[in-house]
């Protein structure tokens, strides 16, 4: 079986090569990807090549497929698999597989990556339960798994402690207030999908210094779908504020029980501190690329206060079991956070495009062959092009949001990447 994938070759390298793949093992399976959504962690691997953790040394001579957040169709069983697993099983891959060695799919493996055609899921991943049975009807759902049960794993983090009895609860609190500071990107927009449909949050404030984003986001986690789940959700602009901690403690009447940091700024940090109530906690979520970055906070709070700092990365199978059952129960809708969707031939522009972010996550269908499109550009490129005005008909009667109907139009109706 020969596929088509995005690989990386070194720093810089990426390479859209097509290429035989090995005979499936006894303890592997052969999966077509129905799609993949590029992630920034990607471009920090691409930017840094074998100095990234999870990057092999020898990528040179064993180029890895790029793309860690796939869902796709079984089309082959290993033959110590046929108990468990079928042809035309859909499946999602959960790609932190927690190894000594940190290597994970996407990142390290020269045969499963997202950006490819077909990839063979070697036995690791089935060991360490990392491949999870999808019931999803779109691809598209499975593939924004990962980022969402990262996200699952910062609500799970937070904690509280009562001080009478130093008893502590895990999770954001029940009803409380949630900040999520730099959070009109797609990772605060999942925050507030998980905030509405998981932790119960009672106010949710959202902070950016870009307008357009927070139009865009308030455009996708609406106001009042958050008002009809007894949420009281705010988009607020801090740019121009003179006292933006003094604003933020006002609006949630003296501060938030909960605080995400969507940002690696440590400015942001401590304005997380400063706008946190007592026994609040504070969730550095975003992941510096500079390995010594410095922040502050104060210590007194710290002590006093009770005030928590954590930081999640990442997640585990049972967050993306959690988050498959929220997608199935329709709890939390996957499609705001998909603004662009590609062809694998335009995976290495999509992913070099990030040194410059723009829009919310950008879902990759590996068989169809089209350039990035943005959602909201359909309108206009459907008044020549009939595909885009079919794209755009079944966005629209979703809100003007990626929907499962569009994803299988354009499976069925895009134009094809040739078979290998």
């Amino acid at each position: 079986m020969k596929t088509t994938a995005v690989r990386l070759h070194g720093e810089n390298d990426l390479r859209l090569e097509t290429f035989e793949l090995p005979e499936v093992g006894p303890e592997e399976v052969l999966l077509k990807v129905g799609s993949d959504s590029l992630c920034a962690s990607t471009y920090k691997a691409v930017k840094q090549g074998t100095a990234h953790k999870r990057v092999p040394p020898d990528i040179a001579e064993k180029p890895i497929i790029i793309g860690h957040e796939m869902a796709g169709e079984i089309v082959k069983v290993g033959s110590a698999l046929t108990d468990k697993w079928k042809v035309g099983d859909r499946i999602v891959i959960q790609p932190a597989l927690k190894l000594p060695s940190g290597y994970d799919p996407g990142y390290s493996y020269q045969y499963i990556g997202g950006s490819a055609t077909y990839a063979v899921v070697p036995s690791i991943v089935l060991e360490r339960g990392c491949m999870i049975k999808y019931r999803g009807e779109n691809f598209y759902g499975g593939s924004l798994v990962e980022s969402l049960g990262c996200i699952i794993r910062g609500f799970k983090g937070f904690y509280h402690t009562d001080y009478e009895t130093y008893t502590r609860t895990d999770g954001a609190k029940k009803g409380g207030k949630l900040a999520i500071l730099a959070g009109a990107g797609p990772m605060g927009l999942g925050a507030v999908e998980l905030a509405k449909g998981y932790a119960g949050c009672g106010q949710v404030v959202v902070t950016d210094i870009n307008a357009e984003r927070l139009a865009w986001a308030a455009a996708h986690c609406t106001v009042e779908d958050a008002k009809a789940a007894g949420m009281d959700l705010r988009y607020i602009d801090t740019s121009g504020m003179e006292d933006p901690v003094a604003e933020l403690k006002a609006i949630s009447d003296g501060g938030f029980d909960d605080v995400f940091v969507m940002a690696p700024v440590p400015a942001l940090f401590t304005m997380a501190e400063q706008i946190c109530r007592e026994d609040g906690c504070v969730n550095f979520f975003a992941g510096p690329a500079i390995h010594d970055m410095q922040g502050s906070l104060n210590l007194y709070r710290i002590h006093y206060d009770g005030i928590h700092v954590v930081g999640t990365a990442g997640s585990i199978p049972e967050d993306t079991v959690d988050i498959l059952n929220l997608i199935d129960e329709h709890r939390i809708n996957p499609g705001v956070l998909v603004s662009h969707i590609l062809g694998l031939k335009a995976v290495p522009e999509g992913i070099f495009g990030m040194a410059r972010p723009s829009g919310a996550k950008k879902v990759c269908y590996p068989s169809v062959d089209i350039p990035m499109v943005a959602v909201s550009d359909f309108a206009e490129l459907g008044k020549t092009d009939p595909l885009y005005r079919k794209l755009d008909e079944l966005c629209s009667a979703h809100g003007g949001m990626w929907c499962t109907e569009a994803e299988e139009y354009l499976l069925a109706n895009g134009p094809k990447l040739p078979e290998a």
